[in-house]
């Protein structure tokens, strides 16, 4: 079956791979306002665009939703629930914008469909999980959120780089259709 969760097996294995180590990561901060986890995972939307790029939005969406349970699974595993209740929120209302993004600006020149995509992805991102993680408590969430949502744009930008490298080699992405 064409785009069935086993041939996109290489997608789902590399959203899994930034999922588990993004929910490692952000166990350990960098400075007073950030962790390591908001460099690792920008790369869901490098993982959902070259998918989409690759075999299109339909295929990114099913990458989306497994990753959304990977997710669920292992914040429920590292974090409190209402933690793990932002976090799977955020990653798959985000996911899905990001790839409907994505596929609106598909035609246009190669940077502008994964940037213009991250960044709206990454706002979105951002505004679920600190306000559904911190608002009504003590925590200053909006000073984390705005240096999470900084480094979201900064690895948008530099993440094009990978994502242009990658854009010959698309057909690696996927196994060859039998």
């Amino acid at each position: 079956m064409k785009n069935s969760l086993a041939t996109l097996w290489r997608p789902i294995a590399a959203m899994a791979f930034v999922i588990v180590l993004s929910n490692v990561l952000v166990q350990y901060p960098v400075g007073e306002w950030l962790t390591w986890g908001a460099f690792s995972y920008p790369l869901v939307f490098l993982v959902s665009d070259l998918t989409n790029r690759a075999v299109g939005p339909a295929a990114a969406r099913r990458v989306a939703w497994v990753g959304f349970a990977v997710a669920v699974l292992v914040s429920v595993a590292l974090a409190p629930w209402r933690i793990a209740v932002a976090s799977g929120c955020a990653f798959i209302f985000s996911q899905l914008m990001d790839i409907a993004v994505f596929n609106r600006w598909r035609r246009q020149s190669w940077w502008k469909a994964p940037l213009i995509g991250s960044l709206v992805a990454s706002v979105i991102d951002t505004a679920v999980f600190f306000f559904l993680a911190f608002a009504g408590s003590e925590m200053n969430w909006l000073q984390l959120a705005a240096g999470d949502l900084a480094v979201k744009a900064l690895m948008a930008a530099v993440l094009l780089a990978p994502y242009r490298a990658l854009l010959p080699r698309l057909q690696l992405w996927m196994p060859a259709a039998r």
